[in-house]
């Protein structure tokens, strides 16, 4: 069983992020290390990541960095090898990274989609490949291991010109749960956590005008999310009993009504 004290409850746990250099993932892995995790962030650009870790080490965390992109099959295998070799195996993999780029199906922006489907759904399954087999191993030798991955309101709810990243999502959400029936008898914690708007860098790859206009409307509407609040929601799931899982966990943005 994992060993921790009340203010550093992820004390001795080795929690892998991606999508760690900006926005959700780079805010839930800075709270992890707080908790007492050895956080691997792993993204594609080096100097953020490295930067991050400065930010960790001064901190008094623990962290690695691990550049790669979860696209690239051999390069997250390289990466979760490293994991393995230096650290033991991870018992915590924060599945983040990911793209939005809405847009009406009529445009036919096909390489829009292509992106959005390789790294929502080819590069999220490159991840839980290179590192499951880490989360059961270390589940069976400390008790217990999450997997969280990163879905969105919009895999429950719909937003017109969304369709295809809606779509990703809901894909992330319906994968979870069967995943949850496949490793919760191994001790392996599955969850699927749906933010709301939140205020990252998502927004600033949007191109359609017509949805650079809806996010312009609802941040003058209402206070979107942080990235810390989604942070602070993982390091929550990540810090209970072994005995307990949210499966799912959704955020919003208190003035979002869908």
């Amino acid at each position: 069983m994992t060993t921790h004290t009340s203010a550093r409850p992820l004390a001795g746990r080795v929690a892998v992020v991606t999508g760690a250099s900006s926005g959700i993932g780079e805010a839930t892995a800075e709270h992890l290390a707080e908790l007492g995790a050895h956080v691997v962030v792993l993204a594609r650009r080096a100097e953020r990541l490295d930067a991050l870790v400065a930010r960790v080490t001064r901190a008094g965390g623990r962290a690695l960095a691990l550049a790669a992109d979860v696209t690239d099959e051999a390069a997250v295998r390289a990466a979760a090898e490293r994991v393995a070799n230096e650290l033991g195996g991870a018992d915590l993999l924060f599945n983040n990274a990911g793209v939005m780029l809405p847009a009406p199906v009529e445009e036919l922006a096909t390489d829009q989609w292509r992106h959005q489907i390789d790294l929502n759904i080819t590069g999220l399954m490159n991840v839980i490949g290179a590192f499951v087999p880490q989360l059961v191993k270390t589940a069976a030798e400390r008790g217990v291991a999450d997997l969280v991955n990163t879905s969105s309101i919009a895999a429950q709810n719909i937003f017109p010109n969304f369709a295809v990243y809606s779509a990703t999502k809901a894909y992330v959400t319906h994968l979870s749960r069967h995943l949850r029936t496949e490793l919760g008898p191994k001790n392996v914690r599955v969850s699927a956590v749906e933010p709301g708007i939140v205020g990252t860098e998502l927004q600033d790859h949007v191109t359609d005008e017509g949805a650079l206009a809806w996010l312009e409307g609802s941040k003058q509407a209402m206070e979107w999310l942080t990235p810390q609040d989604v942070a602070h929601a993982i390091g929550f799931l990540a810090s209970l009993p072994p005995r307990a899982n949210l499966q799912q966990v959704t955020i919003m943005p208190t003035g979002q009504a869908s």
